[in-house]
């Protein structure tokens, strides 16, 4: 019998920066709906990827918002649920489109006591040079890796 370790990594970003296509690409099949419609994703989907040794449990979450509404409190709990116990992190942030709100998830992310990395997401879609500028931008805020992804296309 083999020492198998399992980590369990969350998935975290605001709404359509591709952590459903991420979770998908992750695991090689469609667990997680995506679509074009912000907060598709309203609950924490669970999606495993084992090879001979480990396991990796990665839980998408619902898009970090605020929320004006019951179902909104709801989506936001389940963000909140999926980061009691896990092992590490990914932080998702659309390269195309990083505001404000971006940048308060990625610095409130960063302080989270476990392994993480920032993902720039969307990178078919943007130019060399914005992506080391974006690189630069991050580089300080406390994250283990920042890698630049496309979770449509596999690139990175």
């Amino acid at each position: 019998m083999k020492n198998t370790k399992t980590a369990i990594v969350t998935i975290a970003g605001r709404p359509n920066v591709g952590k459903s296509t991420l979770t998908n690409f992750l695991v090689g099949e469609k667990i997680a709906i995506v679509s074009n419609k912000p907060q598709t994703t309203r609950n924490r989907i669970m999606g495993v990827m084992t090879r001979d040794d480990w396991q990796m449990v990665f839980l998408d979450t619902p898009g970090i918002h605020t929320p004006r509404t019951k179902l909104g409190n709801y989506m936001m709990q389940s963000v909140r649920d999926a980061m009691d116990g896990m092992d590490g992190m990914m932080v998702l942030v659309d390269a195309t489109a990083i505001g404000e709100h971006d940048r308060t998830i990625v610095r409130d992310m960063a302080e989270k006591k476990v392994p993480k990395v920032l993902l720039l997401n969307k990178i078919d879609l943007v130019a060399p040079q914005e992506l080391l500028r974006l690189i630069d931008v991050f580089k300080e805020m406390g994250y283990d890796a920042i890698l630049p992804i496309s979770a449509r296309t596999g690139e990175g």
